[in-house]
């Protein structure tokens, strides 16, 4: 029985897999779930009945009301109600919180982001994200009780619970500040994830790993992290911290688990402080700023500046060293770098191929830059809200709907 039939009770899998067909089938007829649910007739027609007077399918005009009728007995279409309700995904970063309200199809709706001060309180912090909820489904004309699934990422691991564990500095408890149960009546799945796992899920989805069973999504923002997908099974452990990025504070090569853009800054300083680039270049230029802006140095690479490249190649043997030990621990045909700095690192990224063979006795993984941006995990707690929602939310609905009308 799959999650969507269970979630109907006992004696309603016709119903689960008529259901199931529906979120991906747009207009239908029964004939077209008869042949996907290998169900006879009169069965597929009594699980859409059931469907339809419980309000979560609605019959569309037939064909010879649409103009499209030509001869014979016109077949009765069927479409996934569109007022099922919304979804909700938050990207609760260290530095900016992004909030999207989406339709459980294909819609987004409301999207707002802001930026975050990193000093704030679990307090502030959790009162910001309720605000900023609030407001984005206010926008979009949605109540508090269309919300059927809610997802949110942060920057934290996260056990099956949505608690994270205590981290030495606070860290962790500040970045998830009891969100499971701060969020839990807001709608009936709420999910807390790891920011890293959520960017997997979204290149799994729409991004670089599309068809690909074994795959890395390398979040590199502040901080390294990695979601890791095996088996096409993204992987989580007992407290959420597969792929944490603390394990990169102790590799010779590495020495940091701080993120890319942190790489490419330092390494940049470093560069013209020991006079190997000149402080009256281009470079040397951007060094004076008291913070680079590092798709400014990658962009300087990428137009073929020595000294932006040599930061590249350096950088590049950095993050060579990282995928190498992510190949050697998880064997991942693709390593996908993601974040906003994913738009510019190709100079960084040309760099690392060439230096990974060595550092692997395994094949080496192929390196890509995502093509999501900065909105990767906000991609990527939309599509698991959405999935919440056709496996356990919309379930829940129609048993509710059928089980008052009985």
């Amino acid at each position: 029985m799959t999650e969507v039939s269970a979630g109907l009770g006992t004696g309603r899998a016709s119903v689960g897999a008529v259901l199931d067909f529906a979120w991906s089938a747009g207009e239908f007829t029964a004939t077209d779930a008869m042949t996907s649910t290998s169900l006879t007739r009169s069965t597929t027609i009594d699980a859409i009945d059931t469907l339809v007077g419980a309000e979560v399918l609605r019959e569309l005009p037939n064909a010879r009301i649409a103009g499209s009728y030509r001869s014979g007995r016109p077949a009765r279409r069927f479409v996934l109600s569109p007022d099922l309700g919304v979804v909700v995904g938050i990207d609760a970063g260290d530095t900016h919180l992004a909030v999207t309200v989406a339709d459980p199809l294909d819609k987004t709706l409301v999207h707002h982001r802001v930026a975050v001060d990193q000093k704030q309180s679990a307090a502030a912090r959790r009162a910001l994200i309720i605000e900023n909820l609030g407001d984005a489904l206010a926008e979009s004309g949605a109540s508090r009780d269309q919300v059927l699934a809610l997802c949110v990422g942060v920057a934290a691991p996260v056990d099956r619970d949505g608690v994270s564990p205590p981290h030495p500095d606070g860290f962790w408890e500040r970045t998830n500040p009891g969100l499971a149960e701060a969020l839990r009546d807001w709608a009936p799945v709420v999910e807390i994830k790891n920011d890293a796992q959520l960017a997997a899920v979204a290149e799994g989805a729409v991004g670089a790993a599309i068809g690909c069973r074994d795959y890395v999504a390398l979040l590199s923002s502040e901080r390294y992290g990695g979601g890791v997908v095996v088996d096409g099974h993204v992987l989580h452990g007992a407290h959420g911290g597969v792929g944490e990025g603390v394990v990169f504070d102790h590799i010779v090569g590495v020495g940091s688990a701080n993120g890319l853009p942190y790489s490419v800054q330092d390494t940049a300083r470093e560069i013209v402080a020991a006079e190997e680039a000149p402080r009256a270049g281009a470079l040397g230029r951007l060094v004076d700023e008291e913070r680079i802006d590092p798709r400014l140095v990658l962009t300087l690479a990428a137009s073929g500046d020595a000294d932006a490249l040599l930061v590249a190649e350096r950088v590049g043997a950095v993050v060579a060293r990282i995928v190498g030990v992510l190949g050697s621990m998880y064997d991942p045909a693709r390593v996908i770098v993601c974040g906003a700095v994913a738009e510019s690192v190709e100079p960084v990224l040309a760099a690392a191929r060439r230096i990974l063979p060595e550092e692997l006795h395994l094949p080496a993984p192929e390196i890509l830059a995502s093509t999501l941006g900065a909105e990767v995990v906000s991609v990527g707690a939309v599509a698991t809200a959405r999935r919440a929602a056709r496996e356990r939310a919309v379930p829940r609905l129609a048993e509710q709907r059928l089980t008052a009308s009985t």
